[in-house]
């Protein structure tokens, strides 16, 4: 009869889950903030044109972080290995986002995906509002065609940007990691 010996536990990096919740708690409520108060901020007094391109903007920068958060699951550590040892920029910063993926992943597609999900739904239901007052109408089909829009190109676009993220993993940690050397410290 074959014994089977007990697991080693093993120590859990960055502190217990529970701070880690608490951490991306306070990471969701002050970027929500930041975003909705920053969006308010340029909507207010802007036209139609000014509140599609804000719209726009989150709905990028939704599909821009997705991205990055399925490519940093996706994305081999090796070739990172070569290029730190190599001094390549930004490959000491990729290694990062690699050895934290399940961290990295959560802020991007959780605390930035969704954040940026919910301040573009508002963000529609301020066009909905503006088109309205500029038509002159309270036609219902107005905010189903902006919701279905927001909702298209969110959907859409994180579709098309998974399949990148996969089929491109390490360029797109490597570019990551070579836009957050840019605020590295020597």
């Amino acid at each position: 009869m074959k014994q089977t010996q007990p697991k080693k536990t093993e120590k859990k990096k960055g502190g217990t889950s529970g701070q880690w919740v608490l951490t991306v708690f306070c990471m969701a409520v002050g970027l929500s903030a930041v975003l909705s108060l920053a969006s308010e901020f340029v909507m207010d007094g802007a036209g139609v044109a000014v509140s599609l391109l804000i719209l726009t903007l989150f709905i990028g920068l939704g599909i821009v972080f997705d991205v990055i958060g399925v490519a940093v699951t996706a994305a081999d550590a090796r070739p990172f290995h070569s290029m730190a040892a190599h001094k390549e920029k930004g490959a000491k910063e990729a290694l990062g986002l690699l050895k934290n993926a399940s961290h990295v992943s959560s802020v991007c597609n959780d605390v930035v995906g969704d954040i940026c999900g919910i301040v573009s739904g508002a963000t529609g239901a301020v066009i909905v509002t503006q088109l309205q007052r500029a038509l002159d109408t309270r036609s219902v089909l107005i905010s189903a065609g902006i919701t279905a829009l927001v909702s298209g190109l969110t959907i859409g676009g994180k579709a098309l940007g998974k399949t990148f993220a996969i089929n491109q993993s390490t360029k797109v940690v490597y570019w990551a990691g070579r836009f957050l050397h840019l605020f590295h410290r020597s």
